[in-house]
């Protein structure tokens, strides 16, 4: 039934087990245990050593990032592996194109022999039934797509009913223990979403909440549930504005089962995107409410006119290239009024900001102007300086030469006294028609006419085409003024300092570092502003 290896001594083998959610693992043919029994038994029969068992329980076959099949392939790199046995194809993986790089590509250029037991399937041999593995992983392929399909039937079907199918509730409930699907109030955490809504009733913005919430100790859901957080982002255990936002939004909280705010791209990929709200899955008076509808829909009330409010935006020059030297994060611009009404940005570090009683950063106030100032001289002092003048020069001298050979009415004159000419010849060969009686008086009259009119507009052409010759005024261009000019324009054009500009970074000592896209002239540059 299977293939026999004539020479075990030069192997060292490496059993791999995959058993993905989707498989029935009550089903004895697919177990871990029956796997790991099928190879052990062709190893014994074969004498072959086995270098390690890999198993991944749980991974499905379409990700290749599973952690023990990723633990055998650098084993392979290291040369401790060169044959890889399975029960099946499918057990490899189940997406047809990975399943084919690694059977065609990685497999042969790392000298590993490839043995799929129930398949047939064995790279080592010459066999008319490797030829049809592309079809086999096809097939696996689509079971795979196929069992996707299902599965998020099932899921979309499950939400259309009110069902809670996610793996943690809303932050103020709790999954019930009694009830599958079902989500129920979880008092403490209740109480801190209704002291948030009745913040936002008193008026209170979501930075201002949040503020609150951090000033008073209160876990955020992430520490109230028992995660463990690692990251060291000075956000990192503090209340957001945009989870406030998110909250305040949140219909959960009136007892509306909100589901399919994300989506997997496709059954291959784990990368989700987000959902349009209009494409939500929302169903009415699934659970108890944390709170009443008459405030939710009064705090919606309440961010609608406060949205209104703020639709202005400052857009400046370095939007997007700025940031906080200390923490990191982007820097933002608040307009003041001075005096005379005049009104004038500033940076201010985000941080500081949303954090300013925690001192998480300082806040780095310098007007936008000033900063906007010395980046775009510098820029410009580049420019002049690594521009290679005579090239420059070259360049637009050849380019002023063309445009002005382009505009040499001496061409132009003899194009028209061409055409002239045809139309003299065109217009006697019409004439020899009419007497030859090929054309009566009126098609005649019609083509002379025709003939005239343009004859008559090329003799207009021809006088200002003699005009222009007369004058022998060709343009003179300015090179050295095109030259100032690129240069001083250069530093207002967003594309360019995207282009030059990596990252510019201000201290808390209005220290500006500047990062270029390039390592010459300098990887950085510094500037103190008084």
């Amino acid at each position: 039934m299977y293939t026999t290896i004539s020479n075990p001594m030069d192997y060292k083998t490496a059993f791999y087990i995959r058993l993905s959610k989707e498989d029935d693992k009550d089903t004895e043919s697919q177990s871990v245990t029956n796997q790991r029994s099928l190879l052990s038994e062709f190893a014994v029969k074969n004498r072959l050593d086995v270098f390690d068992i890999y198993i991944d329980d749980g991974w499905s076959g379409t990700s290749f990032e599973r952690p023990d099949f990723q633990r055998m392939i650098a084993d392979i790199e290291n040369k401790k592996v060169n044959l890889v046995l399975t029960k099946d194809m499918s057990r490899l993986g189940r997406d047809y194109i990975q399943t084919g790089y690694y059977l065609e590509k990685f497999f042969p250029s790392h000298g590993v022999r490839y043995i799929s037991l129930l398949d047939g399937v064995d790279t080592g041999i010459d066999s008319g039934i490797n030829d049809i593995t592309p079809f086999k992983a096809i097939m696996n392929d689509m079971y795979a797509k196929d069992i996707s399909k299902k599965i998020t039937s099932v899921k979309r079907e499950k939400q259309r009913k009110g069902l809670f199918i996610g793996g943690k509730a809303a932050y103020g409930y709790k999954i019930s223990a009694k009830r599958k699907n079902v989500i129920e109030i979880d008092e403490p955490a209740a109480e801190v979403v209704r002291k948030i809504f009745g913040l936002a009733i008193e008026g209170k913005s979501c930075r201002e909440i949040a503020v609150t919430l951090n000033n008073g100790g209160v876990p955020t859901p992430a520490q109230y549930a028992g995660i463990n957080l690692s990251k060291t982002s000075v956000y990192s255990g503090k209340w957001s504005a945009e989870r406030i936002a998110f909250m305040l939004k949140n219909e959960v909280y009136i007892g509306n089962m909100v589901q399919g705010r994300i989506r997997k791209i496709n059954y291959k990929l784990k990368q989700i995107r987000k959902v349009p709200p209009e494409e939500w899955i929302v169903v009415e008076n699934t659970h108890p409410p944390v709170v009443q509808r008459e405030v939710f829909d009064k705090v919606q009330l309440l961010i609608a006119s406060r949205n209104h409010t703020r639709k202005r935006t400052h857009d400046f020059l370095l939007k997007g290239l700025i940031f906080c030297h200390e923490c990191g994060y982007p820097l933002g611009v608040i307009q003041r009024s001075l005096a005379g009404d005049k009104q004038v940005l500033y940076f201010v570090c985000r941080t500081y900001q949303r954090f300013t009683k925690e001192r998480k950063c300082t806040c780095h106030c310098v007007r936008v102007d000033d900063v906007t100032e010395w980046v775009t001289e510098k820029i410009k002092s580049l420019c002049a300086e690594y521009l290679d003048k005579s090239k420059c020069v070259d360049i637009a001298s050849a380019a002023a030469k063309k445009a002005i050979e382009t505009r040499d009415p001496k061409e132009q004159i003899n194009q028209v006294e061409s055409r002239a000419a045809s139309l003299s010849a065109h217009l006697d060969s019409v004439y020899n028609d009419k007497l030859a009686g090929v054309l009566d008086e009126d098609d005649f009259a019609r083509i002379y006419a025709k003939i005239k009119q343009e004859r008559q507009a090329l003799q207009e052409r021809l006088k200002t085409l003699t005009r222009e010759k007369e004058k022998d005024s060709a343009p003179q261009i300015d090179l050295e003024s095109l030259m100032k000019t690129f240069i001083d324009t250069a530093d207002r054009n967003k594309e360019m300092l995207v282009s030059l500009i990596e990252r510019i970074e201000l201290s808390e000592q209005k220290e500006i570092t500047i990062r270029f896209r390039f390592q010459e002239p300098s990887e950085t540059s510094v500037i103190y502003l008084q």
